[in-house]
């Protein structure tokens, strides 16, 4: 159990300093003043209530949804209908009905072999690589262990649990088997050893057990099967084997016939042989299923092990025999395949991953019965099937459960909480009419557990975005997950031809399509996705089919400069080797693919194609507008790195690390295409002089691209230009580094690198794979666009460097969100875009319509849009953006911005009430457009300033406007870097809440930033976390814990409270079926009628106790529903009492153990003394 640590800061304290911001101030010609200077505490601090308090706040994880990764081990309880998955990593998930899903994890991590359920007694066994036993109660919401048993000299190979039994078999890699009591998980001193099994004439071992079951017909016999093919029938009340068959080839799986009478077993060379008790020295028969018949009449050829086979008999019908593996050893690329045999009818069931394990489900769970299997539920490597075995052509049944989330990796992921509550009815209905066909018709089998809706109510939508250009969209409320609708953006390019790689424009090999971040506005229903090939793609929603061109935009967005040779500027580097940075001009020929094949330079053409054919769209997202960077004089467009969208403003606003594109998309024309550095104008802080590109020294990427800037040159941090470069510039090659420079002229006169904004190579000779495709960033629901644009931690997978601070897999990046080198061409990427009703200067009276654009290097510009007066003029005149002149300053790349009213609440951007673009209804009043300004007035009684809440990688920043007054500032980290942050609501309220690079999750108050929370909670220990991690509205965040796996948790203390009401019961009370009368003849004739007492024969009075040194029992931590920590009150003490009580008992046990030792030694002694003395007793002294 995870112990939290807050720290709780009084209400009344403020997080601002007393002297300057750090990153703020005179830099940037005094348009920032620090906080606490004269006139920073003025009204707006007084104004302003808050009301949240550091204990509204608690850290949890919720729900865990998708596929399990790794899968090793399936378990299936008959009666209580819920299905277990263990997996590689010690993840155990339990599935019932939909709603019911939950997810364990064993603390040690080792994997799990093999799972056993308690049939109908809400419990589980779960056996690990590390040789433990653990049971799991599973009659609360949150299964815990409640007894673990270590071997320490053997190793746990398979185990046996039967039905209605206490005794838990236990075979090892030595061929014993152990029994384990599971009430008090204790060994029995009963051992059956393997060379009392085997014949004592055998002159080798027969290798480890892997098969244990009792008889179906005699539960005092259990059948051992060793994998060099011996089985054994083993008498449990004589101790001695009753019969023992030998095959020569090795058992990888044993079924029985429900009567007891004959077993079948699945070898190693694709065979499967049927053995009678009666005469067990050769098997009756022997099929080799997938095997070639020779002509000759000799033995079918072997093919593929059948690695597990099961045997279930029908009332009225022919048995099934069913198993994987087996297929013939010339079929190389048939896919793995399951095999059911149903009389002389073979059917072979093709899958599209490799089979772990698989179960068939049977009316009955008495072994000893008619089977009348139902279903086989088969486990893949990356899905979950479900094949009815009712109907004759075994139709699959429709999985309810969101196993499909990887179904193509998932690049960036978006989540929204308390969004509209019409929505998500509408994107079921347009996702409904895309569901598959041809699955069973009956009722999914998996339908155990109880899940009610709970109290929460509002809700919630997650979008994922995925490497092959697919967008879904998945109901989420009620810590459910379910997809409503899927959205293909591939589908308005042209697919490119096999061949033709190296001569298209692509900048990437693989996975052109992949979606890099999104944009969505919940109340307009505008989409926008920005994708990996550096396009942007908008999109409307209608509820008509329609057929349509799609119109397309290609903006140039490059910096472009004379290529004056000038002579470098006398100056010192601020790096010790960094002298002379810049690579000479050829060091573009070795970036790869930035010049055509045909020797033909690139220039002014798209990485991909447009269809221009008209389309035909089905209702739901359909394309408006696809805008795509092209190629400038021979060099590839850069990946977008920032994106925001506005409904009611008609524009859409990107950048990437040349600068940024302002684009109308209802008129459809370019409206901003301008480089970073002339966004500036008058006001750019940085003076800036040519220099000659001509030089060239070996760039030293050791010296410092693994860390961040700050702990070089704090006072330099906000000076030094750095590049925005996307994941597929990483390259495992170190002379890369050099290679991709830019090849302007233009330096910074601080640092000496290059600044110029002109594009460099993508590396489209580089593949991106799916997993390394730049986080998209996310925001809350009805929140502005908060954007940071590529994960600050994302980026260095493949970087070649071996610096020590790679250590505790700590992010190694440059201060820009782009972990790539510090100066390769030093460009400042866009990073935040953010729409909103502001105050564009300082001496505005009312608010107008801005663009907020944050930089890499922690600077903020504001630029004005002019827009036509009237919604009649709005498709005809044009919009004007300009640049208001206005610069602030912070520490680090900027993530984050949002506006509060004066009264300190969230002030969301505007947006146009959405209507069917292609309604029936034509009318005048379903063309004029709604737009819903959420800006306060200038009127006095909405107060005459707003706060500018604006964050960065490093610190947190509140600005009055439009005095531009910075009134609170907080350094949220000096060491590490902010991965992601949100302004969200929460009880009513407004906070900011941060994900920080060295695990951290922290929450501060708005506008005053005083800390709330601050947790070292989630380690970030693979790149998927960072950049997919983020936060929403009512205390709720996600991220993906694995490439198949979506984990939730919550940052409030309410629901953390609330979580119990809201989970699914796993356990619900279930009458055990009746067995059936045997008859007579059969009771007479059929089996054994001794009744068998297992506890008589394994109990400790009967078999002695079990070595301790063989396994350590280990008391678990759970069993008490509820208990947060049994630390205090009655059950504390209960639970310490136990504890001790077990100690105590282990002592005396232990003390025994000696006891007996001493007796057995003393009597041993007694009994030799006597001999010797039986030996000379009647021999005279001289016969000695």
């Amino acid at each position: 159990m995870k112990k939290f640590n807050f720290r709780k800061v009084l209400d009344g304290l403020t997080a601002s300093s007393p002297g300057g911001s750090g990153g703020g101030g005179g830099g940037a010609g005094g348009s920032v003043h620090p906080a606490g200077s004269a006139g920073a505490a003025g009204t707006p601090r007084e104004e302003v209530q808050e009301t949240l308090a550091s204990d509204y706040f608690q850290i949890c994880k919720t729900v865990r949804h998708g596929f399990p990764y790794l899968p090793t081990a399936l378990a299936f309880d008959p009666v209580q209908k819920i299905l277990a998955i263990g997996t590689r990593t010690g993840a155990i998930r339990i599935l019932g009905r939909p709603g019911v899903d939950c997810y364990c994890q064993h603390e040690s991590g080792a994997a799990v072999l093999q799972l056993q359920f308690l049939i109908n007694e809400g419990a589980l066994v779960s056996a690990c690589a590390d040789d433990a036993l653990h049971l799991w109660n599973l009659r609360q919401k949150r299964p815990a262990i409640l007894h673990s048993l270590k071997f320490n000299r053997e190793r746990i190979t398979y185990c046996h649990l039967p039905f209605q039994s206490k005794w838990l078999y236990v075979g090892t890699e030595r061929g014993n088997t152990h029994i384990v009591n599971i009430e008090s998980f204790i060994l029995s001193g009963y051992v059956i050893m393997w060379n009392k099994a085997i014949e004592l004439s055998t002159k080798t071992h027969p290798g480890p057990v892997v098969h244990l079951s009792d008889s179906p017909r005699d539960e005092g016999k259990l059948l051992i099967g060793y994998e060099n093919g011996t089985v054994v029938f083993w008498d449990l009340r004589s101790k001695r084997a009753d019969l023992r068959a030998y095959y020569d080839e090795a058992i990888h799986s044993v079924a029985w016939h429900h009567e007891g009478k004959q077993f079948m077993c699945s070898h190693s060379d694709g065979s499967l042989t049927l053995w009678n008790l009666k005469s067990p020295n050769r098997p009756f028969q022997t099929t080799i299923p997938h095997g070639k018949i020779q002509r000759d009449g000799k033995k079918p050829e072997s093919c593929k092990p059948i690695l597990k086979v099961e045997y279930k008999t029908c009332k009225n019908s022919e048995p099934f025999v069913i198993f994987s593996g087996g297929l013939s050893y010339d079929k190389a690329c048939r896919r793995p395949s399951l095999t059911i045999m149903h009389g002389k009818a073979i059917t072979v069931l093709e899958m599209d991953h490799p089979i772990v394990d698989f179960l068939t489900l049977c009316e009955t769970p008495y072994p000893n019965e008619f089977q009348e299997p139902y279903a086989v539920v088969v486990l893949l490597e990356k899905d979950l099937i479900v094949v009815d075995l009712t109907q004759s052509n075994f139709p699959i049944f429709e999985n309810p459960y969101p196993i499909d989330i990887h179904e193509s990796p998932v690049t960036c992921t978006e989540y929204f909480a308390d969004c509209p509550p019409d929505l998500i009815p509408v994107l079921y209905s347009v996702g409904a009419k895309h569901k598959k066909q041809g699955y069973s018709n009956k009722e999914w089998p998996i339908s155990g557990g109880a899940w009610n809706l709970g109290a929460q109510t509002y809700p919630e939508i997650i979008i994922t975005g995925h490497a092959d250009g697919s967008v879904k969209f998945w109901d989420a409320s009620a810590i459910t997950l379910q997809m409503l609708y899927k959205l293909k953006t591939s589908k308005v390019f042209e697919k490119q031809k096999l061949g033709e790689g190296k001569a298209t424009a692509e900048i990437v090999e693989e996975d052109p399509f992949a979606v890099q971040m999104m944009y969505w506005c919940p109340e307009s229903r505008i989409f926008c996705v920005a994708g990996v090939s550096a396009y942007v793609v908008v999109y409307r929603f209608s509820k008509h089919e329609v057929n349509t061109e799609i119109a397309s935009l290609e903006v140039r967005l490059q910096y472009e400069v004379e290529d004056i040779i000038t002579p470098e500027p006398e100056m010192i580097p601020p790096f010790p080797d960094a002298s002379s940075q810049l690579p000479s001009l050829k060091s573009l020929s070795g970036s790869t693919n930035t010049v055509a094949c045909e020797g033909t330079m690139k220039d002014s053409i798209p990485c991909l194609n447009v269809k221009t054919r008209p389309l035909r769209m089905p209702p739901g997202y359909q394309a408006d507008l696809v805008i795509q960077l092209v190629w400038v004089d021979g060099e590839p467009p850069q990946q977008i790195t920032s994106l925001a969208v506005n409904s009611a403003y008609g524009l859409v606003a990107f950048g990437n690390c040349n600068g940024l594109a302002v684009v109308d998309f209802m008129q459809k024309t370019v409206l901003l295409s301008m480089g970073t550095l002339d966004l500036y104008g008058s006001s750019d802080p940085y003076q800036r002089q040519p220099r000659s590109p001509r030089k060239s020294k070996q760039f030293a990427a050791d010296n410092f691209c693994m860390r961040g800037l700050s702990n070089f040159y704090p006072d330099l941090t906000k000076r030094i230009r750095t590049s925005y470069q996307s994941l597929t510039e990483l390259s495992d090659s170190p002379v890369s580094l050099e290679l991709e420079r830019c090849k302007s002229p233009t330096s910074d006169h601080v640092n000496g690198h290059c600044t110029s904004p002109t594009s460099q190579s993508c590396g489209s000779g580089k593949r991106l794979s799916s997993a390394d495709v730049s986080r998209a960033n996310r925001r809350g629901p009805g929140r502005p666009p908060f954007r940071k644009a590529q994960s600050a931690a994302c980026m260095e997978i493949s970087l070649p460097v071996t610096t020590e601070e790679n250590r505790e897999n700590s992010f190694s990046r440059s201060r820009s969100s782009s972990v790539s080198s510090i100066d390769r061409d030093s460009k400042e990427a866009i990073t935040a875009l953010y729409f909103m009703e502001s105050f564009a200067r300082k001496n505005d009276s009312a608010v107008s319509p801005c663009l907020w654009v944050g930089t890499g290097l922690g600077m903020v510009l504001i630029l004005s849009l002019n827009l036509p007066a009237s919604d009649d003029l709005r498709q005809a005149e044009p919009v004007l953006v300009s640049p208001s002149g206005t610069v602030l300053t912070l520490k680090g790349a900027v993530l984050t911005f949002a506006c509060l009213d004066c009264m300190g609440t969230l002030t969301h951007p505007p947006y146009e009430v959405w209507r069917d673009p292609h309604s029936a209804d034509d009318g005048e009043k379903t063309r004029k457009r709604k737009l819903v300004m959420h800006s306060p007035s200038s009127s006095q009684d909405m107060g005459d300033h707003q706060f500018a809440v604006i964050c960065s990688e490093k610190q947190a920043k509140v600005f009055s406007l439009p005095s531009q007054t910075c009134l609170y500032v907080h350094n949220i980290t000096e060491t590490s870097f902010l991965l992601r942050a949100d302004v969200v609501t929460l009880c009513n309220s407004v906070c900011l809440a941060c994900f920080c690079a060295n695990g951290h999750i922290m929450t501060l108050s708005l506008p005053s930033l005083r800390p709330l929370l601050d947790m070292n909670y989630l380690p970030v220990t693979d790149m998927r976390i960072a950049r997919t991690f983020c936060f929403t509205n009512e205390g709720q965040a996600l991220y993906l814990s694995s490439p198949t796996e979506i984990q939730r948790l919550t940052y409030s203390q309410e629901m953390c409270d609330n979580l119990q009401d809201m989970l699914g019961d796993l356990f619900t009370p279930v009458e055990t079926p009746e067995a059936q009368n045997r008859g007579f003849l059969k009771g007479l004739f059929g089996g054994s009628g001794q009744a068998f007492d297992r506890e008589e024969l394994f109990g400790e009075a009967t078999a002695g106790k079990a070595s301790r040194s063989l396994a350590q029992h280990i008391p678990g931590s759970g069993g008490i529903e509820g208990v947060r920590g049994a630390a205090g009150g009655v059950i504390g003490d209960l639970t310490r009492a136990r504890i001790a009580l077990d100690e105590r008992g282990q002592k005396l046990g232990e003390l025994d153990e000696r006891t007996a030792s001493m007796m057995a030694s003393a009597e041993a002694f007694s009994k030799h003394a006597h001999e010797v003395m039986l030996k000379y007793k009647d021999k005279k002294w001289y016969q000695f």
